[in-house]
């Protein structure tokens, strides 16, 4: 490896540099949750179109049982976390702050956690082809496991389409709280370069950088001993800084190239993968096993035990609250993920999915809840905007509709991050606008593709009603002339006769 070699880092602008609060469960050694009662199964655990269910109520499935085939080009199949019985396929609420619900399967387990027919183990992993291990990926499941739960097995395949040249796994994990990535770089390393190098090897690149934030050096260590055996991966240490854990930022952090607006980062001959998506690689070639536990960090200072969990997915998350003893006082906020960029939770009901990597119980204290003031046109949020957008500007555009100036200030390249939020001294959710006026945009577009198609279908109508009536007409005026011709025949022939008398 790569110890000796010297990266050179590349300075991005903007960030911030929150409080971590990683002390909370960083040394927590991550514990497997026991199997609760029930498991509650999406059947939309990525980005893309849903699983289609492949079980009825009341059907026996063993663990690793294929749930949900994946349906489309950008899809994921669902498989069951244990064995068990199914208890229905239905609505229930979605891991979403909506808490709308979403069609998943229920499954009541067994207790016998008995293993069914998987894929055959790869006994030589890397003398399989690229196109092979894209393909047991895809049949594991796996997605980004870091939070944007994108198909795997979609960005292996990129080779086909763009000149690769090097792969980045993101060890960042710059959310405060967050330290499930932490715990198994420390714990598991060994088996995640070995994903990684299987997922290098799918994607035909010789450079492997492996990134992590320099407030995990126990990560780094550990890392760093492990890739002895891998000389085409490079540890690199990042400095200490949000939203270093960016895919497009930690790109630039680690080449000094810029992705395109809009563009993916293998416009530039770059992928990018999660720590715990190597982890899942690893076990679905070497074992065969899908994608069906993930580990998550449930903390906050509302937690009585803060925790690393390898959590069975479909948990509801109150049993994760549940084992690490319940709240030392009542949260002021329920998060999904990290405070930065996670998501409001409606209710602990909702169930833990491929995406979920933290659960978070804030005090009123820790998310420091204060009045929203008028602007007063400090910058703040310009300076800390990693992007280079000016936030307080598009902010000013939405609240007064103005969603297509909004845009034109480059909305659509908001990332989302928080940092303007969290630095504005008036206390504006500035990302909360943000998110609003992209909702909405997608709304519209929608409702424009909706109208486009009605639109389409209505002229298509007119065009086949018109098409209609012009075959009635011809076959009309056919007939009307084949009844003339034939009564002029049958006048003829009676003239003939006439004639012949």
């Amino acid at each position: 490896m790569s110890s000796g070699k010297l990266i050179k880092l590349f300075k991005i602008r903007g960030g911030v540099h929150p409080d971590d609060r990683k002390s909370l469960s960083a040394e927590q050694p991550i514990e497997n949750l026991p199997m609760p009662d029930l498991l509650h199964i999406p059947l939309q655990q990525h980005i893309g179109a849903p699983a289609n269910p492949l079980v009825r109520r009341g059907e026996l499935v063993k663990k690793g049982q294929l749930l949900a085939r994946s349906q489309g080009a950008i899809s994921a199949p669902v498989h069951a976390p244990t064995s068990g019985r199914i208890m229905g396929v239905g609505g229930y609420p979605a891991h979403h702050a909506s808490g709308l619900s979403v069609r998943t399967i229920t499954l009541k387990p067994d207790g016998n956690d008995e293993w069914g027919d998987i894929p055959e183990p790869a006994t030589e992993p890397f003398t399989l082809s690229p196109e092979e291990i894209a393909q047991r990926v895809a049949q594991a499941g796996i997605v980004g496991m870091g939070g944007a739960t994108f198909p795997s097995a979609v960005k292996l395949n990129l080779r086909k389409r763009y000149e690769l040249n090097t792969l980045i796994i993101n060890g960042a994990e710059c959310e405060p709280y967050l330290t499930c990535d932490d715990r198994l770089m420390r714990e598991q390393p060994e088996e995640i370069l070995d994903g990684v190098a299987l997922m290098a090897c799918a994607l035909s690149v010789e450079k492997v950088l492996f990134a992590i934030e320099n407030n995990k050096p126990m990560a780094q260590a550990a890392i760093k001993q492990a890739s002895r055996g891998h000389p085409n991966i490079t540890m690199v240490g990042l400095p200490t800084r949000y939203p270093m854990g960016s895919e497009k930022h930690l790109v630039q952090t680690l080449t000094g190239q810029e992705t395109p607006a809009r563009g993916l980062t293998a416009d530039i001959g770059i992928v990018v993968h999660n720590v715990a998506t190597a982890l899942a690689v690893h076990d679905a070639l070497r074992h065969g096993r899908p994608l069906i536990s993930r580990v998550m960090t449930v903390s906050g200072n509302a937690i009585c035990n803060p925790r690393n969990l390898r959590v069975p997915l479909g948990t509801p998350l109150e049993s994760l609250i549940e084992y690490c003893g319940g709240y030392r006082q009542e949260p002021a906020r329920l998060i999904s993920g990290g405070p930065m960029m996670g998501q409001p939770l409606p209710s602990t009901r909702v169930p833990a999915v491929k995406g979920s990597n933290g659960l978070l119980a804030l005090t009123d204290i820790e998310i420091q809840a204060a009045p929203e003031m008028p602007c007063i046109r400090c910058a703040s949020c310009v300076q800390a905007c990693p992007c280079g957008l000016v936030p307080l500007e598009m902010a000013a555009n939405i609240r007064a509709g103005g969603l297509d100036n909004s845009v034109s200030l480059g909305l659509l390249d908001c990332i989302a991050c928080g940092s303007c939020s969290y630095v504005c001294p008036s206390h504006i959710p500035l990302v909360q606008y943000f998110n609003f006026a992209k909702g909405e945009l997608a709304s519209r577009q929608r409702t424009q593709h909706k109208q486009g198609e009605i639109k389409r279908l209505a002229e298509a109508r007119t065009v086949r009603m018109e098409a209609t009536k012009k075959a009635k007409r011809e076959a009309m005026m056919k007939r009307k002339k084949e009844m003339e011709e034939k009564k002029q025949r049958e006048a003829e022939a009676a003239a003939a006769a006439e004639a012949q008398a």
